[in-house]
C-alpha cells in the first residue's frame, strides 16, 4: 500500500509542478488553455493562487512530499489526517474555480482526484494497520 501512495504522491508533486509552472508562465498561451471554461493560466495566475505571498502549487508540492514522507514510514493515521485537510483545501479551491473565477484548471482537478483517492487508500491502510496491531 505504501507503494502505491508514494506514486500517488510522486503524480501530485508532478501535477503542482506544472501548476506552478503556469503560475510563473510569462509568454505564451496556457498549453491547458482548452475553451473559456477550462484555462489553468487564468486560475494559477488569480489573485487565490497566491496565500500570504506563496503560490497554492507550492503549498500542494510541500503537501505531497510530506505525505510521500508519511507513505514511507507507513505512519498512515497521520496520512490519512494529513490527506483529509487536502482533500478539504482542494474542494476549497475547486469551489473558487467554479463560483468565483468561472474557469476550471484541469491540473487542480486532477489533483483533487489524487489527493481523494490517497484520502481513501489511507483510510484503509490506517484501518488496517489497526487490525494487524491488534493481530501482532
Amino acid at each position: 500500500m505504501r507503494y502505491v501512495l508514494i506514486l500517488l504522491a510522486l503524480a501530485g508533486i508532478a501535477v503542482a509542478s506544472l501548476a506552478l509552472r503556469e503560475h510563473y508562465r510569462t509568454e505564451g498561451d496556457s498549453p491547458c488553455s482548452i475553451n473559456a471554461h477550462w484555462d489553468c493560466g487564468t486560475v494559477n495566475k488569480s489573485p487565490f493562487a497566491m496565500i500570504h505571498g506563496i503560490p497554492v502549487a507550492d503549498i500542494g508540492i510541500a503537501g505531497y512530499l510530506l505525505l510521500a514522507v508519511l507513505a514511507w514510514t507507513r505512519s498512515y493515521r497521520v496520512m490519512l489526517a494529513g490527506t483529509i485537510f487536502g482533500v478539504a483545501f482542494s474542494l476549497y479551491l475547486a469551489h473558487i474555480e467554479k463560483d468565483i473565477l468561472g474557469v476550471w484548471c484541469i491540473y487542480c482537478v486532477c489533483s483533487l482526484g489524487i489527493i481523494s483517492l490517497m484520502t481513501l487508500l489511507s483510510l484503509i491502510a490506517s484501518f488496517t494497520d489497526r487490525k494487524d496491531a491488534r493481530a501482532g
